[in-house]
């Protein structure tokens, strides 16, 4: 093909951290090479030209453009879920209009379901480079993704503090976090805290255990202990009659009530006799600021976008999506990158340490 004149960029899927730095470095570095970056709005449906007005859809991202919003909460280019683009017909028109509007390669920043959307507009012969924008670390080729960093120190700045009160007031911690089926921010968070108890979608778990070592803790004197769950960790719990206990202690509970972290909080204080408090810190994670490390992953990431373009794209057949490995910035096709045979790491050994100390 032609060489690259005009890169598209978009943000798909759940926003996170750094994200807005992604866009600005890819910006910088576009307009060094000579290139023009037209920024596509609300994820892939941008693409479709959904919107009522054409500059809602796309528009042209200059230096001047994206001065400011380097250190912008959410995603200056919106994001948005786009079910219609799974069928193959959609795929086709978006790669149509696409060459029709002179874009010719594409920036994806987002998680699994993203890149599976750039692959597919790879094939379509539209070259797309991947930049890992969840929060999550789920994605199995990368040690971090974009916004990871950030979402941990938020958890660890609100464990920090609801440590200090559960001191003050002698009571139990139930605290959860995001991570979606992945539990790094739980480990991480409960590494940096010192917290006694974590709960990860990984690992399968038991609820009388959890609570035989809350008391424990609380006969050697810790009446402050903390425990951080994952959301999505209730699948692997062992089957334990948790209605029952909630029933027995005289609260009202219903069969299609799910176990969330707040009954679980109201378990574990009828069960180990103390005044247990659930907090769950929710999107706080994703609408931070982004960290240095976050930011300077976004620098790099969107150079290393600029850098692949500017070479033969006439191989992108699988593109690339750009990861971190050995704690260096590297490239890989999307192919690998979304082999799932591949197990992401977990550290069961680490895990198992935290719930015995």
């Amino acid at each position: 093909m032609d060489k690259v004149k005009r890169i598209g960029m978009l943000t798909s899927g759940g926003d996170s951290p750094g994200m807005n730095a992604a866009v600005v470095s890819v910006a910088r570095c576009a307009m060094r090479k000579g290139f023009q970056l037209m920024g596509i709005k609300r994820g892939y449906n941008g693409l479709l030209g959904l919107s009522e007005n054409p500059e809602d859809d796309i528009e042209y991202l200059d230096p001047e453009t994206v001065l400011d919003i380097m250190d912008m909460r959410g995603t200056y280019l919106r994001t948005a879920r786009c079910l219609p683009f799974l069928q193959p017909e959609v795929r086709a028109k978006a790669a149509e209009d696409l060459r029709r509007q002179g874009i010719q390669a594409l920036v994806v920043i987002g998680g699994d379901g993203s890149y599976h959307g750039a692959l597919e507009l790879c094939k379509l012969g539209i070259p797309c480079i991947g930049i890992p924008g969840t929060i999550d670390n789920d994605l199995r080729y990368t040690e971090a993704t974009l916004g990871y960093d950030t979402a941990v120190n938020v958890c660890v700045e609100a464990v920090r503090s609801i440590r200090a009160t559960s001191r003050s007031h002698d009571r139990p911690a139930v605290v959860q976090v995001m991570g979606r089926n992945c539990g790094d921010i739980a480990m991480r968070t409960a590494i940096a805290t010192g917290a006694e108890m974590v709960i990860v979608p990984e690992m399968e778990w038991d609820l009388e255990e959890v609570a035989d070592r809350l008391k424990f803790l609380i006969s050697k004197g810790n009446t402050r202990a903390t425990l951080v769950i994952s959301e999505h960790c209730w699948h692997k719990m062992k089957p334990f009659d948790w209605r029952k206990v909630i029933a027995e202690g005289g609260f009202i509970i219903h069969d299609d009530d799910p176990l969330n972290a707040e009954r679980l909080a109201l378990v574990l204080k009828l069960l180990s006799h103390t005044e247990a408090r659930a907090t769950v810190i929710g999107y706080t994670q994703r609408g931070a600021i982004p960290t240095a490390y976050d930011s300077a992953f976004a620098f790099e990431a969107g150079r290393m976008a600029v850098d692949l373009l500017s070479g033969d794209t006439s191989s992108f057949e699988d593109g690339f999506a750009i990861g971190v490995r050995d704690g260096r910035v590297y490239s890989t096709p999307f192919a690998e990158a979304l082999d799932d045979t591949k197990p992401k790491f977990f550290d069961k050994d680490l895990y198992r340490l935290i719930n015995s100390l």
